[in-house]
């Protein structure tokens, strides 16, 4: 059984975060990862950074900038984590567009991501219809995850499809908005949500998209079994570096182990 579904059936909210991968500098990768698993995370969102983050909010934008001007690229990522499993048992993700994929070739980047460990992906740009026409039988090939997204402008018969395309978890998109470009969750998020939840999906609900603190884990995690942080991270990253990891996750996990 794949990490990812593994810790999806222990009973309590789940704490996934994301990080640009070569940020804030580029030998910082595999020391926030081994930092982030000693603190109790349930999975790693890794980042592979992009010339044209679409998607992206300013500060994952800005993050994925300094990433490549530090020399990250996806070769660059594969050779950091190449002994990653001898360290670390958390589940990881990389997260990112298809185009990189695409160039480093579509088996070979699946059959790399085995070799490390990788537990899934997260392509936001590679469409249902694509991956299970062209891609699906390569990513089981290599034991991967791939998780799709969700957004309250999602129909409920494509969320049905996805659930049932899924063989992990479905991300809850909070907003229609870039990532970072909310703070909080009004009755909107809720009802939707709400809405959500009472679809009774096959797979669990994890929410991405304007989580920062543990107000907004403890909302997010009301109606999913998990919930990920990303540009709130980051944005510590930049002001305090590795050292403000630990303060950090205990001011979110106090909420996740209830």
């Amino acid at each position: 059984m794949n990490r990812i579904q593994k810790k999806l059936k222990e009973n309590k909210k789940l704490l996934s975060i994301y990080f640009t991968a070569g940020y804030p500098n580029l030998e910082d990768t595999v020391p926030i990862i081994q930092e982030l698993e000693k603190e109790g995370v349930d999975f790693i969102e890794i980042g592979l950074p992009f010339s044209d983050p679409l998607a992206d909010g300013p500060t994952i934008q800005e993050s994925s900038t300094r990433a490549l001007r530090n020399g990250m690229t996806t070769s660059v990522l594969f050779e950091q984590l190449k002994d990653i499993r001898k360290k670390v048992d958390i589940p990881l993700i990389l997260m990112g567009y298809f185009n990189p994929v695409l160039q480093y070739g579509v088996e070979a980047f699946c059959k790399k991501c085995q070799e490390i460990g990788i537990d899934g992906l997260i392509l936001p740009d590679l469409p249902l219809a694509e991956y299970q026409r062209e891609y699906r039988p390569i990513f089981e090939n290599y034991g991967l995850i791939n998780i799709f997204l969700i957004t309250p402008q999602t129909s409920d018969q494509r969320i049905r499809q996805i659930d049932q395309a899924s063989n992990g978890f479905v991300y809850m998109v909070s907003s229609a908005s870039t990532t970072g470009a909310q703070s909080g969750f009004g009755s909107i998020q809720e009802k939707y949500f709400e809405r959500i939840a009472k679809m009774q999906l096959i797979h669990p609900l994890v929410v991405g998209f304007g989580i920062s603190d543990q107000a907004t884990f403890e909302v997010a995690t009301k109606y999913a079994q998990g919930a990920i942080i990303g540009s709130a991270f980051i944005k510590m990253l930049d002001k305090e570096g590795k050292d403000g990891i630990v303060p950090f996750i205990r001011s979110i996990k106090t909420a996740s182990q209830k």
